[in-house]
């Protein structure tokens, strides 16, 4: 199975989860600069809500995707606004690319509020998501 990573960060949260979907798949976890080159089962896609809005290099990255991805799994965090699954879930349709229904998302850490998170409990969290993911689609 072809597993691909790809994720934003301002703040590193996306980075450390990420890193933790690595941990869980063995797939190496790249940023968005790196583009997909090979069909892919399964693109694990990590993005974050910034002020209320996805960050257009994810948009531009998405808008680049040319190879065929069988399914996208979504995981992010934000402090306030709800996950960012419905606004990529929009523009991966757009481009006729599925997305798992099924996402993870936890609290990012924005100035005082939600200190520390993602922690490990999330991280932990996110790893135990992502092994199911996997388990799956075998």
């Amino acid at each position: 199975m072809k597993i691909a990573i790809r994720y934003f960060s301002r703040t590193g949260h996306m980075e450390k989860m990420a890193l933790a979907v690595s941990d869980a798949t063995g797939a190496k976890a790249e940023t968005m600069d790196m583009p997909i080159t090979e069909d892919t089962d399964i693109l694990f896609l990590g993005s974050a809500v910034y002020m209320t809005g996805i960050d257009d290099k994810v948009k531009e990255f998405i808008r680049s995707l040319d190879t065929k991805t069988k399914n996208v799994v979504c995981f992010s965090s934000a402090a306030i606004l709800p996950s960012s699954y419905a606004q990529v879930r929009e523009l991966l349709s757009k481009q006729n690319i599925p997305v798992d229904e099924r996402e993870f998302h936890c609290k990012g850490q924005f100035t005082l509020l939600h200190r520390g998170r993602p922690n490990d409990k999330d991280l932990n969290d996110l790893r135990l998501f992502v092994e199911r993911i996997m388990d799956t689609n075998i």
